[in-house]
């Protein structure tokens, strides 16, 4: 096995590993401060794929085509958050991850209504430029996936870390009574979590299509899974696990395939993951079951 075939498969398996490391996020964001799993970000990764991916088709420029996907999926957010969420925030948590659910089931019916069942795909060479590093061949898209990736979450960081409104997520996450106490307007940093959620969902959407030059109405349901078994073995409510289990997923898959065949990759990925949590039941980075550490 040549070096130069195992930097290819490598740098193949880092651009995967970005896309699942954005959606893990989007969905341990809702899930450490809510503690409910959004079932319909996998959805809005879907539309905010299509949304960018038709403005391409139409001569759009890249970045605009990128914010297009990353709004639409964040207003599509923001309505699932005041009809699915706000009006059950009281109800058994089952309730709302059920209501997303719909939400899902709702949304992929309405892309295979406007965009139709079959794939859509790029016309002709459009994006397909590569880039030779030596006896490595990068595809420009490849490099556009990882960078705009390492950006986001880098600027997510960021925001949570150095920010008022970062110390106010992580307060609520915390306890949101008692950061209602403190002055914290939760139900604003319940909309903002579902906000950032979706801005995150619409541009993994948006870059991944692209960069397979398709996507059909579908894709947000295998990635989706993928993506929860990145933020299951990152550690369900510690974000920033998925930076690591991301990348470690995504080269799992693409080694699957390249050296052992496609019929095999969810076995490998998922039997991963079932390997790490039955050795460390908290995931990568996740604290010990006393730890009441920060969440996100």
């Amino acid at each position: 096995m040549s070096g130069t075939l195992l930097l290819q498969q490598a740098i193949n398996g880092l651009t995967l590993g970005a896309v699942y490391t954005l959606i893990a996020l989007s969905f341990s964001l809702v899930m450490g401060i809510l503690g409910i799993l959004n079932l319909a970000i996998a959805e809005l990764f879907m539309i905010g794929g299509y949304v960018g991916f038709t403005l391409i088709i139409a001569g759009a420029p890249l970045p605009v085509a990128l914010l297009a996907g990353m709004l639409a999926a964040a207003a599509l957010s923001l309505v699932i958050e005041k009809i699915g969420y706000e009006p059950l925030r009281n109800a058994p948590l089952i309730t709302p991850m059920l209501s997303t659910l719909g939400f899902s089931i709702i949304l992929q019916n309405l892309a295979t209504n406007l965009w139709g069942s079959d794939p859509l795909q790029l016309p002709g060479d459009m994006l397909a430029t590569r880039i030779a590093l030596g006896e490595v061949s990068i595809g420009a898209m490849q490099l556009l996936v990882i960078g705009a990736a390492i950006v986001m979450v880098a600027a997510l960081a960021f925001v949570i870390r150095y920010t008022t409104l970062g110390r106010a997520l992580r307060a609520v996450a915390e306890n949101r009574d008692v950061a209602r106490l403190l002055g914290v307007r939760a139900d604003r940093i319940l909309l903002i979590a579902f906000l950032l959620s979706g801005l995150l969902a619409g541009a993994a959407g948006v870059l991944i299509s692209l960069h397979y030059a398709a996507i059909t109405p579908y894709i947000g349901v295998e990635t989706g899974l993928k993506a929860i078994a990145v933020m299951v073995v990152g550690g369900v409510t510690r974000t920033w696990g998925a930076l690591l289990a991301g990348p470690l997923i995504g080269l799992a898959e693409v080694a699957t395939v390249a050296y052992g065949g496609s019929q095999i990759r969810d076995f490998v990925v998922y039997g991963l993951m079932i390997l790490i949590l039955l050795v460390r039941p908290q995931g990568l980075l996740g604290g010990a079951r006393s730890d009441q550490g920060p969440r996100v």
